[in-house]
């Protein structure tokens, strides 16, 4: 089924996807921006006014929220409550049961961990009877098993509509009339079919549900449905206030609805996030979703039945979004963990997840990928290219060697190793942090480019740059730099050097305001206007350089820290935390660490912390291009105020280039309130329609050299070690460009251009 079944947008507006393939609906889906927004929105609405205050100013989207999960399923908002996950809703209402020893529970194989360990409990505390049901030759409950077991009296009949382990679908319907017919009630878990499979209540007399999955709300929301016949047997055994009135003396009125089972306290602003995720779903439509996402998940699962190795375990019954499979030659957690490597993410579900299930068909773990809405066919071909790959031993021997070895996995290693690979050379990528990581200065969405620089000796390495982002743009097969143009301004008495470049011109501040409306300059402000400026999509840069690095053989192992390494005349020995490597060539390209492994550059860079938000707007059309591009402002007493307009769902990102000292060796800290009000302040003085709260931020580490050069080529005495460094919070414009440089010096080639970017001349 082709990728174009859904809206494009359903991709677009989901900033996760930026970032990685991500094939794990099924464990927490990616939520889009409107979620996003409307979380952050809540938070910032408490911490302005007070929790109490934001929540009845919400009062009125907040019972929508109700009102949205009813319809989903063909209820009526008084049958549903809001709960922190399914795993609470299921217990609410087991424990409000009237339960005696002997009761009978009727439990099929698809039930999740959780519940059975409740159950398991239940049978220790209550002396209840726990039977589980076994399978047809489908793989769902044998439903001539439990009309059976329904002659006898029961309690309850449980079963899982989609289960952990597997894509299995559980027949619904025909399990709730036997249960119907024999007066028992049936709890159905719908952790994962809500949102992907269509559900009618009718006949059903609870539902547990998440929010995390396939509805793609936040973390910590689910929902209980009680039918009305259901409340009637049912009492909450920790009724709260929010849930029941206290009349008088003792007496206690429960609330008339499902919300009994509600307590008073809970994240309002996840709730509000939920109910913007159902909207979301109910506008789309469950049937839409479900078409598209069996449509893809298929795709997957024809092709994983090509490979030679890969072994599908879903049983007969299965369909839906989801696929799981195993590969004979690899355990699931290693191929899992090789997987996200490559930037697809997937889990790994182990038989104590599911043993019910997993144990029953001799399955010690399996791999689950599960696709959405915001995944295409790219997503499935990344998946199976990255499959197909075998894993590399966890170390060389002294004995084996590799053309190159590259430290780092940032903008600079990454775009070597590709460089390197593709050329033939065998090269080994090692990162200390695993893909996705935001210790360093690669992550976030967008970048600038400018062809503006102070000095023109910069002039060959920017045009060097623009071709090279052209080069890999076209290899990855998307548009990776969009010019806008783009505006950088000084006060108009300065008396040093500002920025200077070909095709650039120098404008005041009436003239910069018709370039870029929603920058607001003073008359005390001139400026340079560089049309060929632009803003980088560096998000899928990044996902773009680890997966052509991988396609042309790159052995990429993140999470494995390099501890130090020797040159000698053959070569250089890196030591790892898994072992020994060799290799003829070292590429180190480490960022804010160079420092601890190239000791002679240490005295000389400075690791600095740098934080950035992004500002909503009431008009984003008015800090968008062609309205806004990319700028700075040297601020008096300030610093140097830099920003990039609102860009493919993000909204309009600031930041000052300079910060204080900071310890790679400390984990990032998120950005402070302080920080982000510094920035705020400067967004209302010079970016009038950035009239929003902020939406977003991010802290990232620039590591500063004199003169914020660069450093880049052999280290004086060893020729077989090169570096990148130092790139003083503007090299990922230049990522690709000294990829290629650092390829063609490991590889003999001649780089006089580089010579100013000598590590010697450092200093």
């Amino acid at each position: 089924m082709g990728s174009n079944f859904v809206p494009l947008t359903s991709r677009d507006a989901t900033p996760g996807a930026r970032y990685a393939r991500h094939l794990n609906a099924a464990g927490a889906a990616l939520p889009s921006e409107t979620v996003l927004g409307t979380v952050i929105e809540h938070l910032r609405l408490e911490a302005r006014i007070g929790g109490y205050e934001a929540a009845e100013a919400a009062r009125e989207r907040s019972e929508r929220v109700y009102e949205l999960a009813a319809r989903l399923i063909g209820a009526e908002a008084e049958d549903i409550a809001l709960t922190e996950s399914a795993t609470v809703a299921w217990h609410r209402a087991i424990d409000a049961m009237p339960l005696r020893p002997g009761d009978r529970i009727l439990a099929a194989a698809s039930s999740y961990v959780s519940s059975a360990l409740h159950l398991f409990e239940l049978r220790r505390s209550r002396g209840i009877e726990v039977e589980v049901l076994p399978c047809a030759a489908d793989g769902t409950v044998d439903l001539s098993f439990l009309a059976e077991a329904l002659r006898r009296p029961a309690a309850l009949v449980t079963v899982a509509h989609v289960p952990t382990s597997s894509a299995l679908i559980e027949p619904v319907a025909e399990i709730a009339a036997l249960a119907g017919a024999a007066r028992v009630p049936l709890l159905l878990d719908a952790t994962q079919s809500l949102g992907q499979l269509p559900l009618d209540v009718a006949g059903i007399d609870l539902v547990v549900g998440t929010g995390r999955k396939f509805l793609r709300g936040p973390r910590g929301t689910g929902l209980l449905y009680v039918s009305p016949r259901m409340r009637e047997r049912l009492h909450p055994p920790h009724p709260d206030v929010r849930g029941a009135t206290w009349q008088s003396g003792d007496a206690v009125e429960l609330a008339a609805g499902a919300r009994r089972f509600e307590t008073w306290e809970n994240a309002h602003a996840l709730r509000l996030g939920l109910g913007a995720a159902l909207q979301e779903t109910l506008t789309l439509g469950v049937d839409t979703i479900g078409r598209y996402t069996a449509g893809l998940a298929g795709r997957l699962r024809a092709a994983l039945g090509e490979m030679p190795g890969v072994r599908l375990t879903d049983p007969p019954a299965g369909g839906g979004a989801i696929v799981t499979f195993v590969r004979d030659d690899e355990k699931p957690a290693e191929t899992v963990r090789r997987l996200r490597a490559a930037g697809v993410h997937l889990v790994a579900v182990p038989a104590h997840h599911g043993r019910w299930d997993l144990e029953r068909r001799g399955l010690d773990a399996v791999v689950r990928a599960s696709v959405h809405v915001y995944n295409d066919d790219s997503d499935v071909d990344a998946l199976v290219t990255a499959l197909g790959r075998r894993s590399a031993p966890a170390f060389v021997s002294s004995a084996a060697r590799t053309d190159v070895i590259v430290v780092g996995a940032g903008v600079h290693g990454s775009s070597t190793a590709w460089q390197l690979a593709q050329r033939g050379a065998s090269v080994v990528q090692l990162d200390r942090f695993p893909d996705g990581h935001t210790e360093g200065s690669s992550h976030g969405h967008i970048r600038m480019i400018r062809r503006a620089y102070p000095n023109p000796i910069w002039d060959d390495l920017v045009d060097r740059a623009y071709l090279a982002w052209a080069e890999l743009s076209a290899a990855a097969g998307e548009r990776l730099l969009i010019t806008t143009g783009g505006l950088y301004a000084r006060p108009a008495v300065s008396t040093t050097p500002g920025l200077r470049g070909p095709g650039c011109i120098p404008v005041d501040a009436a003239r910069a305001a018709e370039i870029f409306p929603g920058l607001r300059l003073g008359d005390e402000f001139g400026a340079i206007y560089d049309p060929a400026a632009g803003v980088l999509d560096a998000a899928a840069a990044m996902r773009s350089l680890r997966e052509l690095g991988l396609a042309h053989g790159v052995d990429r192992r993140t999470g494995c820290r390099v501890e130090g390494w020797s040159a000698d005349g053959e070569g250089v020995t890196v030591r790892t935390a898994d072992g020994l490597l060799r290799a003829d060539r070292l590429v180190i390209t480490a960022g804010p660490w160079t420092g601890a492994l190239v000791p002679e550059l240490a005295d000389l860079l400075r690791v600095v912390r740098i934080v950035n938000i992004h500002i909503g707007a009431s008009d984003p059309a008015a800090v968008s291009a062609p309205a806004l591009g990319p700028f700075s402002v040297e601020v008096p007493g300030v610093g140097l105020l830099y920003g990039l307009p609102a860009f493919d769902g993000s909204a309009v990102k600031i930041g000052l280039d300079h910060g204080p000292a900071d310890d790679p060796e400390r984990p990032q800290t998120p950005v402070t309130a302080a920080e982000a009000a510094t920035l705020l302040g400067l967004a209302r003085r010079f970016l009038p329609a950035a009239n929003g709260d902020v939406v977003d931020s991010v802290a990232c580490r620039y590591t500063m050299a004199p003169r914020n050069r660069f450093a880049v080529g052999a280290l004086a005495g060893t020729p077989q070690v090169l570096v990148a460094a130092a790139c003083s919070g503007h090299g990922f414009k230049f990522g690709p460009a000294i990829g290629a440089g650092l390829a063609d010096l490991a590889l003999g080639k001649q780089r006089p251009d580089l010579d100013f970017l000598s590590p010697g001349e450092l200093g």
